[in-house]
């Protein structure tokens, strides 16, 4: 193996030791909440229209939550669902479900009956706790909706929402508590360690099926707490949290780094630009990550006041192109004072790259920045030699940050990460004589629709089930608001006819609206090379011209 360059660098570390916590203390997310409510006590950690909680309360709360779980029979490494919107109760749920020993499996509220069934049977969870009436969803009638035998769910838990037959409200499932005395939570707790699993994000791949991705306590807490530390986040930082909970992103890099930080989480269920700007001006919001698309849409509307978003301080954004003068608006336009790009993946903990305060806006735009501290990056040619600086091949990365390995997939976790450690990520990138990686294409077909991962073998897998479509295959194409978005090209049954707008239509009943292909194309033959492979180059050409 070549040495190349390595994004990475011990040098690099020891310059940034002294902000970034690597050995923490805390080890577990139970202990990190113990930990912020004994630090930052009566400081604001949730605020959700008329519900503020302190640190202290949130601590009483999750303790309350932790109880309960070990009063239904929760034991070490049994995993509980979420499905629900950023609302003030999901981070108690999370670590309360933690603080219990159990693993966090995070539902993507925009999933149909089939999709959130799958991963629930994938990964045995023994409770789902889920809302009724968000965005006109019935979680748990979709659900039941579904065909899918569950037998391991063995309770559904109701956070909002009226009553549903055969599920459980909230505070009926909290006093349960009662049933356990805080000596038995302590021992829970004290039997956590950095080691075990803390959560299982299930990540769709070139093969269709998701795959459950397993990080430890250990991993989650320290990439969240570098993360912060690297952005600069601070206990006095008002965190408009609108990447959804369920996301990596949204829950480490959100929910977690302010635990780390002590900053105050407001959860936002729906991205709404006129309530968001609403929220910024009342409760002075001074962070923001999100994709730039998010962005786009303040500058873009029409109501766009800058003079209400003076509070605003920190930004993070990633997972498309960013366009100079994009970077350049945030800071001169919305009043950024810094303004940062992020690389990372599921696989990787949710992080594995950052740009530094005070790089320059041509840095920002066109890298993800350089490793985290105990993380490296490299760049692989085929044969898994390390490359010169400035010479594309794959991204592999290194370190705490990546993953414990699919779960119960052993085949797969060994195809993604090699022999040696390194975690190979699918993408395609270079790293400059500093470190800092551009990602310029991807090896494999997944593309990003407003900031979600979309992969076209899961899509044209639910797409099949379409009793009129014979064979279909999805490539991404250029967006100019959602930055992509997935095309569809159909081979019909024989003898069937059915239009373009139908198999739209039902795509958008059921599946993901981010998975939903923008448009449908009906065609007689798809171009293949000598292999039979489907060209889909040329398929994006067709789009395109």
């Amino acid at each position: 193996m070549g040495t190349g360059i390595t994004g990475g660098s011990p040098e690099v570390e020891d310059a940034e030791r002294s902000f970034v916590r690597g050995d923490l203390e805390w080890g577990t997310t139970a202990k990190l909440i113990r930990a912020a409510a004994a630090t930052w006590g009566d400081h604001p950690a949730i605020v959700q229209g008329d519900v503020t909680l302190s640190y202290a309360e949130l601590r009483s709360r999750v303790d309350e939550a932790a109880k309960a779980f070990i009063a239904a029979g929760i034991e070490l490494g049994d995993r509980v669902a979420i499905w629900a919107p950023n609302i003030w109760e999901w981070p108690i749920v999370l670590l309360g479900l933690q603080s219990a020993g159990a693993v966090l499996v995070p539902l993507n509220t925009r999933y149909k009956g089939t999709e959130a069934a799958y991963i629930l049977g994938a990964s045995r969870a023994r409770i789902l706790f889920t809302v009724e009436g968000f965005l006109g969803n019935d979680y748990v009638s979709m659900l039941r909706g579904s065909g899918s035998e569950l037998g391991h769910l063995e309770r559904i838990v109701l956070l909002r929402g009226d009553a549903v037959d055969g599920t459980t409200s909230f505070a009926d499932f909290l006093s349960l508590a009662a049933e356990i005395g805080d000596l038995e939570l302590d021992g829970r707790v004290d039997s956590i360690g950095p080691d075990d699993l803390s959560d299982l994000l299930f990540t769709s791949g070139t093969t269709g099926a998701p795959k459950g991705v397993m990080c430890t306590h250990g991993q989650t807490v320290r990439a969240a707490a570098d993360w912060g530390s690297v952005a600069g986040l601070r206990s006095d930082d008002r965190y408009l949290v609108i990447n959804p909970f369920f996301h990596s992103f949204g829950y480490k890099a959100g929910i977690i780094a302010c635990l780390c930080a002590g900053a105050t989480i407001y959860p936002e269920a729906v991205f709404d630009v006129p309530a968001a700007m609403a929220s910024i001006e009342q409760h002075r919001i001074t962070t923001i990550p999100g994709p730039p698309t998010l962005y786009l849409s303040i500058m873009g509307h029409p109501d766009f006041d800058p003079s209400r978003l003076s509070s605003l301080r920190l930004a993070v954004t990633g997972a498309a192109s960013v366009p100079v003068q994009l970077v350049r608006d945030m800071s001169d336009v919305l009043g950024f004072e810094t303004v940062l790009t992020a690389y990372g993946l599921t696989e990787a903990t949710g992080f594995v790259s950052a740009c530094r305060p005070g790089d320059d806006p041509e840095t920002i735009a066109h890298y993800s920045g350089r490793a985290y501290p105990g993380v490296e990056i490299e760049i692989h040619d085929e044969g898994g030699n390390a490359l010169p600086p400035d010479m594309p091949g794959e991204v592999v990365v290194r370190g705490y940050n990546v993953m414990q390995g699919y779960f119960e997939d052993p085949e797969k976790t060994a195809e993604t990460i090699d022999a040696e450690g390194w975690l190979h990520t699918g993408d395609i990138g270079v790293l400059d004589a500093r470190g800092y990686v551009k990602i310029t294409d991807r090896l494999k077909d997944m593309f990003i629709v407003g900031g979600f991962n979309a992969y076209p073998a899961e899509i044209e897998s639910l797409l099949m089930g379409h009793p009129a479509i014979a064979q279909v295959a999805v490539v991404g194409v250029p967006d100019r608001r959602q930055g992509e978005v997935g095309v569809a090209f159909v081979i019909l049954r024989p003898g069937v006819d059915v239009g373009a707008d139908d198999i739209t239509s039902w795509a958008r009943r059921n599946m993901a609206n981010y998975k939903a292909p923008a448009a449908v194309h009906v065609v007689d033959a798809f171009p293949l090379n000598a292999s039979g492979k489907v060209l889909k180059y040329e398929l994006r050409d067709r789009v395109s011209r």
